[in-house]
C-alpha cells in the first residue's frame, strides 16, 4: 500500500488527494486478509493527514474451540505522516522520536501497511467467538463440542457421583 506523495508535499496546506484502495495480502504472518475503503490525504503544515474509512476481513481464532473464522469490521484510520526529507532543499528533517511510525521516507511514498495492522490488532476482539453460543472445547477429550457430542461428561459425572457416594457415610 505505497502512495507517491511527493507533488501533495509540494503543493500548499489544505491540499488533497484520494486513494482507493482494494488490497488482499497474502503473507503467511498477516493479521488482515483484506481491506477496502476510501484513503484521504490532506496536506498539513508539517506532513500530510491521512484519514480512511475501510471495511476489513481477517481470519482469527475462536477463543473457545479454537476454529478459524472471518471476521469483518469497519476500521476508521487517522495519522499524521511526517516526511524524513524537506522535499524542496533534500535536508533531513528532525522530529519527535514518538512519530517515528508515520514517516514519509526518502522516495517520498507513503507506506499504509504498518500503521494499517497497528490499527487492526487494536480493533480485534480480546477473545474472539465464532458465534455467540459456542460450546468450545471438551475439557476432558478436547473434542470440538460444536461438531461432536462426545461423553465424557457423562462418564465424569458419574465417576464423581459413584466416588461421592462411597465416601459420603449412609444412614
Amino acid at each position: 500500500m505505497l502512495y507517491n506523495v511527493a507533488q501533495l508535499l509540494k503543493e500548499p496546506t489544505g491540499s488533497t488527494r484520494q486513494y482507493q484502495l482494494d488490497e488482499v495480502f497474502s503473507a503467511e504472518d498477516r493479521i488482515l486478509d483484506q481491506a477496502k475503503g476510501e484513503v484521504d490525504v490532506i496536506r498539513t503544515h508539517q506532513g500530510l493527514l491521512v484519514t480512511a474509512n475501510l471495511a476489513i476481513e481477517s481470519t482469527v481464532s475462536c477463543g473457545r474451540c479454537l476454529e478459524g473464522y472471518a471476521l469483518k469490521a469497519n476500521l476508521f484510520l487517522e495519522e499524521e505522516f511526517l516526511p524524513v526529507f524537506d522535499i524542496n532543499t533534500g535536508r533531513r528533517i528532525e522530529f519527535d522520536q514518538d512519530d517515528a511510525n508515520c514517516l514519509v521516507e526518502g522516495n517520498h511514498e507513503l507506506d499504509l501497511t504498518d500503521i494499517l495492522q497497528q490499527y487492526v490488532i487494536s480493533e480485534l476482539p480480546m477473545k474472539p467467538l465464532c458465534r455467540v453460543d459456542c460450546l468450545g472445547l471438551c475439557q476432558v477429550c478436547g473434542d470440538n463440542l460444536n461438531k461432536n457430542q462426545c461423553n465424557c461428561y457423562d462418564e465424569s459425572y458419574k465417576l464423581v457421583t459413584t466416588t461421592l457416594a462411597q465416601l459420603l457415610p449412609k444412614d
